[in-house]
């Protein structure tokens, strides 16, 4: 698995600026990177935005997203990662939501939803987006620190994507 050192090192070596958009992680995602030195040329901002309300009023997250497709969703959070670029100097954002325990009884405890999104070409571009869902297991904290160590591991993955 790729460290998070690794990540850092690569978003260096790719001129990559991270906004972070949270929900379930709750600004863990963003923590972990700056725990790495010199994070602050590699993170711009963070939004933590844990109720459907801040999800519409910071990032733009649309009602009918919401009622359409549940809190826990891809396209919530790509309509999270669109936010958070839109509202930073960031190329690339991360966002995240899902559920750590068994608060939805459609949806399995652990299960997470994160999408990624590059801005490369320009503010006229429209930026290169990726989503996926997994499930983690293991207690609410386990399962937070895994989704933030599995949010930033991806980057590179979907970067090598872009092409």
């Amino acid at each position: 698995m790729t460290t998070i050192e690794d990540v850092a090192q690569f978003m260096r070596t790719e001129s990559l600026l991270l906004v972070t958009a949270e929900s379930c992680t709750a600004g863990l995602i963003a923590a972990t990177l700056a725990d790495i030195s010199g994070a602050g040329k590699l993170l711009d901002c963070a939004f933590v935005v844990y109720s459907p309300e801040a999800k519409k009023r910071c990032l733009s997250v649309s009602q009918e997203t919401l009622e359409r497709y549940n809190l826990t969703s891809e396209e919530v959070a790509r309509e999270m990662a669109q936010g958070a670029l839109g509202g930073s100097r960031a190329n690339v954002a991360v966002a995240n939501t899902g559920v750590t325990d068994d608060t939805d009884d459609a949806i399995p405890a652990g299960t997470q939803c994160f999408a990624w999104a590059f801005e490369m070409g320009g503010s006229a571009a429209a930026p290169r987006m990726f989503s996926e869902t997994r499930r983690f297991s293991g207690d609410r904290t386990a399962i937070r620190e895994a989704s933030a160590q599995y949010a930033l591991a991806r980057i590179p993955y979907y970067f090598s994507r872009l092409a």
